[in-house]
């Protein structure tokens, strides 16, 4: 039995690649090249199930996406208090490019922003990595630039849960036109922001911004963050809780440049765009979520990437301001009982923790089923909740262990959102399409809406 997350996914690509408005980013040559039509979306979860969808292995540029990663890293490497000083946390309401410095300090408003951004890659250390011996030459790719991006690519990587490279071919052709980030360096180094040559810290940002990422990779990043810094899948520590939460915050209130309000209000995910088509979001706990589509509105954001954000949020009730809290142990127990005995019908259980014992719940009248699955929910179900639960029912098909009767027990279940209950009648549907018999135990009536 196939999870229908993939197929809801398809869905609401194909929807949304409709809306042809917007163009690529014309004033990067690579980026003024690429194919308009090329999309893709992503959604992974904190315990490490990526599902992904549409031109799932095309590569692109990874651009302002890196912002929110180059911040955390930056917290790590030198401190909260220190990174501060340097890079402000208020929303500018200007476009992300804007020449313009916090008012009596001197600072970036934000790390989002170019200015904060290039502040905060001067941040990072330069003594915990190597350079890259293979970087190519290039004017101003000093020692200390290639030191300094090994850094960032490093923890990028991580982040990612494998090694990405940077397309130097890009770089180049967007450090030949840099004027603006030039200027907005010259700023900083003006007010002694960054000590560095100007030239020499728009070229290591240019670098970084110039990493090659899949739809994939970023939804995986995103939900490292999600998981406050932990890599779902590697399960390797790459930023502190500290540094996640810090940057979480100011995504909430600044990712989307001047149209992160709108973004908020409407969509409720701390995200982050890019000016090559991607957009990131985390719903901490929960899910890092990823799209691509190289056509951009007017503010420099992914005209289909919204439309899927916008779709995504509505349907599986992702909105940050909801007060409905997700279990992270949904799944309470899955495992062969039999009436008979009462009693397990073999030694182990599958899936998250539990106690067989406590899996065995009155039917509330429900007639006896005889030697089926049981499957105990627990908690309140929210898109991430019943995701494991769809997740774990079919890796019990697979395996060959799930019975031609199949209980899905709510009896411990306090709630669920409109997501959940579309899902779960969802599996239902599957599992009664492939031959399975579903008795529900409902006894509040939670799957009737």
């Amino acid at each position: 039995m196939r999870s229908p997350i993939p197929d809801y996914l398809d869905e609401v690509l194909d929807t949304c690649s409709s809306d042809r408005s917007g163009h690529v980013a014309d004033y990067i040559g690579t980026l003024a090249s690429a194919d308009p039509d090329v999309h893709a979306l992503a959604i992974s979860t904190v315990d490490g199930s990526v599902y992904d969808v549409g031109a799932r292995e095309h590569q692109f540029t990874i651009q302002s996406i890196c912002k929110p990663f180059v911040y955390a890293l930056a917290i790590d490497d030198i401190g909260l208090d220190r990174v501060l000083q340097a890079v402000g946390v208020e929303p500018s309401g200007e476009a992300f490019n804007e020449l313009s410095l916090e008012g009596g300090t001197g600072r970036p408003y934000n790390p989002m922003i170019n200015a904060g951004a290039i502040a905060s890659h001067q941040l990072v250390r330069t003594d915990v990595w190597d350079p890259d011996p293979h970087t190519p030459g290039g004017e101003h790719r000093t020692e200390d630039v290639r030191r300094r991006v090994a850094r960032v690519l490093g923890g990028l990587s991580a982040f990612a849960g494998h090694d990405l490279s940077i397309d130097y071919a890009t770089a180049d052709d967007e450090f030949a036109s840099a004027h603006r980030n030039m200027a907005i360096a010259h700023m900083l180094r003006n007010h002694e922001i960054i000590t560095n040559p100007p030239a020499e810290a728009v070229r290591g940002y240019i670098d970084v911004c110039s990493a090659l990422v899949s739809v994939a990779d970023i939804a995986l990043m995103a939900a490292t963050l999600a998981n406050s810094g932990v890599n779902p899948v590697t399960g390797a520590r790459v930023v502190s809780p500290t540094a996640a939460r810090q940057t979480l915050s100011v995504m909430a209130t600044c990712g989307m440049y001047d149209g992160s309000g709108r973004w908020l209000a409407q969509i409720g995910i701390p995200a982050k765009s890019g000016v090559s088509g991607g957009i990131i979001g985390v719903l901490p706990g929960q899910v890092g979520i990823a799209s691509f589509s190289p056509r951009l509105d007017a503010v420099g954001n992914s005209v289909q990437g919204v439309q899927m954000f916008e779709r995504l949020s509505a349907d599986m009730g992702l909105h940050l301001m909801s007060n409905e809290q997700p279990s992270n142990t949904a799944v309470r127990w899955i495992g062969t009982v039999d009436d008979a005995t009462m009693s397990p019908a073999d030694d182990g259980a599958l899936g998250d923790g539990g106690d067989p014992g406590d899996a065995l719940l009155p039917d509330d009248g429900t007639p006896p089923l005889g030697l089926r699955t049981r499957v105990v929910l627990q908690g309140t179900l929210r898109f991430s909740g019943a995701e494991r639960t769809l997740r774990a029912v079919v890796d019990c098909w697979d395996s060959g262990e799930l019975l031609e009767t199949v209980e899905l027990n709510l009896t411990r279940v306090d709630s669920i959102s409109g997501a959940g209950v579309r899902m779960i009648r969802e599996l239902i549907r599957r599992l009664e399409r492939d031959g399975r018999h579903v008795a529900v135990v409902d006894p509040d009536r939670l799957l009737t809406v």
